[in-house]
């Protein structure tokens, strides 16, 4: 196991301690897994296990989103078992005549509604979106399809462009009017809509491909009790933060479903910066007000956790630390599960503090 701070004694101190577990899942000779199995949704099941939702990726970039269990060793996670498909891309918006697919998940259970949400990229060549799913068991999940985002003043029309890297609070939040609702945390990006004469590209709301933020909508939760399907229709659009530190310079996009602490929300992202013209993910950590979760009350001025064992530097895209998942443990450490170089599942576990940690300039 790695401590980090022990290497990078220049860089800030940071409130989360951080080692990493290891690898617990790698491409098993199916060839629906030539290209890698990363970036999972994870949530614990009605079983009280942990299960994950990766991201498999076939050859030609066609990707699925299987079911797996994890292997534990005392509290260790150190392997999968796998169980078979959560999502097989089969509707329009999951698969065109040029390809497509289902990816990077992520999943939580919904207490106000009784039920798992799985938030995941519908992917379109050049068109990602965000679609929802269900399920009361993790093993047969029903789409809800496409979110939708209410038009808004000053807000450039979100369903224009694409968007990607969206999750769900699992508890219940406060709009921007007070009024309690469920909250889903998104990232505009390029849509490039090809036709017979060309193509149009529509550039999200920051108007260029770097530098995209992190948005929040929402959802009144009466809504969503009455009818799930609701959770599609977002409204209420707040930026939550953009780049603005070196090692992400060139975009921001949520991580794992944000994880309720008692001073406020957990967000992990991740970041990706361009040194050398090379992009590198880096993982990053905020705490979000745990009413108003556009505002930020703590950032990370360094990275928690970024590529430096070997399996983060080489795989199918190198440097990559990529967090979908996190597993709140008994013993109030957070395991986080991350995509490593778009090739292999690893786990890192932290340390949390147990205040809302000193605010550092950014």
């Amino acid at each position: 196991m790695l401590q980090l701070g022990s290497i990078f004694q220049s860089r800030p101190r940071l409130p989360f301690g951080v080692e990493r577990l290891g690898v617990v899942m790698t491409p098993a000779g199916d060839p629906r897994e030539a290209w890698g199995v990363l970036n999972p949704a994870g949530v614990r099941g009605p079983d009280g296990a942990m299960h994950l939702f990766p991201r498999m990726v076939a050859e030609g970039n066609f990707s699925r989103i299987g079911h797996a269990r994890v292997r534990f060793r005392g509290d260790v996670p150190v392997g999968v078992d796998r169980i078979g498909l959560a999502l097989e891309p089969r509707e329009p918006y999951e698969v065109g005549p040029a390809g497509g697919g289902v990816e990077d998940s992520r999943a939580c259970y919904v207490a106000a509604l009784g039920t798992y949400v799985m938030t995941y990229t519908a992917f379109v060549p050049f068109e990602p979106r965000v679609a929802i799913a269900v399920s009361n068991d993790l093993v047969t999940w029903r789409r809800l399809g496409l979110v939708r985002y209410a038009a808004q003043s000053g807000v450039p029309d979100l369903n224009a462009c694409g968007n990607k890297d969206a999750a769900i609070f699992p508890d219940v939040v406060s709009d921007p009017d007070g009024v309690p609702s469920l909250a889903i945390l998104h990232r505009p990006t390029t849509r490039i809509a090809f036709h017979h004469d060309g193509c149009d590209v529509t550039k999200p709301p920051c108007g260029e491909e770097t530098k995209e933020n992190i948005w929040i909508s929402y959802v009144p939760l009466a809504d969503a009790q009455a009818d799930v399907s609701a959770l599609t229709t977002i409204a209420k659009h707040e930026t939550v933060m953009g780049p603005v530190q070196h090692w992400e310079d060139h975009k921001v996009g949520t991580g794992a479903p944000p994880v309720r602490l008692a001073y406020g929300w957990l967000m992990l992202y991740h970041a990706v910066s361009t040194a050398n013209g090379h992009p590198r993910y880096a993982m990053g950590a905020v705490i979000l007000d745990p009413q108003r979760p556009s505002r930020v009350l703590f950032r990370t001025p360094a990275p928690i956790l970024e590529p430096f064992a070997e399996y983060e530097r080489s795989g199918t895209v190198a440097d990559v630390v990529f967090p979908t998942a996190a597993d709140l443990r008994a013993d109030g450490r957070l395991d986080v599960y991350y995509g490593a170089a778009d090739r292999v599942i690893a786990v890192a576990r932290l340390t949390l503090p147990e205040s809302l940690p000193r605010h550092e300039p950014v």
